[in-house]
């Protein structure tokens, strides 16, 4: 088979084998979803040397990232060996595939699609069944680190799906994460993505509730964080969110309140086919919930100390400044 070969606009051809000067991984490299997580993962790639082919229904963010832009979906697919996809859900994932512009129909043998989503399992094997009837293997790779680690190229991986596949990506997936899991088969690496990012939730929302509660009772809440964080009650919120939360940085960029409710509903679907009770799962339901519903649904899921705050009477972690005193 002949294959088409991609040059990015304004770089130069690739050389034979798909190598280029700087390019490391010996594969062109194409990128859909140029969001929040996927576009600090590309501007990662782009950066040590490797052009990009991306697609967004943003166009400009293909460029913010560093990449070349494609037309759809499918020109990805054409121009790429490897093909990323970071999108909100199973059903953007599934519209990108399966769609009339999309990844499936223009792939090939030997192609190795990699889903760097929240999505469900369930979908996520469909797609995986349907890709291999076409010779591509297709990884289900979550992420989990947030923004800050995309842009320090320190992001973990959990991956589903071919350990060949997986290992052929090795210095692809150097350029972005500092450490990759395998985790089993097709859905694998959704699946422990749902369950780490569900312990993300209850630890999240629980500390906020907690922390309004430390505010309103007059504690120290410096002090107060450095008790967890030296008792049985530490966990990543108090270690890492609410240390800079309570000066009034809340870490803007990361995953949004409507995000995080999302995952937690993935993740009590989930539980639901595998027939485990999601006994905890209303705590973070119920935050978030209330987050989405007082105007904080797009804001990072931080905030949901704030959405807390406003129905326990106002109350904010920190001290607003003083404002500026006119003559």
């Amino acid at each position: 088979m002949t294959r088409t070969r991609h040059v990015p606009r304004g770089g130069r051809a690739p050389t034979a084998g798909g190598e280029e000067a700087g390019n490391v991984t010996g594969q062109r490299i194409g990128f859909i979803g140029l969001g929040n997580m996927g576009g600090r993962i590309t501007r990662r790639i782009v950066d040590a040397g490797h052009p990009v082919l991306g697609f967004d229904l943003d166009a400009s963010r293909a460029a913010a990232a560093g990449a070349a832009a494609a037309a759809s979906a499918a020109e990805v697919a054409e121009g790429s060996d490897v093909v990323l996809l970071s999108l909100p859900d199973s059903r953007a994932v599934e519209a990108a595939v399966l769609g009339g512009d999309g990844i499936m129909a223009s792939s090939r043998p030997g192609q190795i699609v990699v889903d760097l989503s929240t999505a469900a399992p369930s979908s996520t094997v469909r797609l995986h069944a349907a890709f291999t009837e076409r010779s591509v293997e297709y990884l289900d790779a979550g992420v989990t680190g947030g923004a800050a680690a995309a842009e320090k190229g320190t992001l973990t991986l959990m991956v589903g799906g071919s350990a060949e596949a997986l290992a052929s990506l090795d210095r692809l997936f150097r350029l972005f994460a500092a450490k990759v899991f395998p985790m089993g088969g097709s859905g694998a690496g959704h699946t422990a993505k749902l369950l780490n990012n569900f312990l993300n939730a209850v630890a999240l929302s629980a500390t906020a509730e907690v922390m309004v509660a430390g505010r309103k009772a007059g504690l120290d809440l410096r002090t107060l964080l450095e008790v967890f964080n030296a008792g049985s009650g530490v966990n990543f919120a108090t270690l890492n969110r609410f240390p800079r939360i309570v000066e009034g940085d809340y870490l803007e960029g990361g995953l949004t309140s409507a995000l995080m409710m999302k995952d937690v509903v993935l993740y009590v679907d989930h539980l639901r086919e595998l027939g485990v009770p999601s006994l905890n799962a209303p705590g973070p339901l119920a935050s978030f919930g209330l987050a989405g519903g007082t105007g904080y649904a797009d804001a990072i899921s931080n905030r949901v100390v704030d959405a807390i705050g406003d129905i326990a009477g106002g109350v904010r972690l920190y001290d607003a400044p003083a404002p500026a005193e006119t003559d």
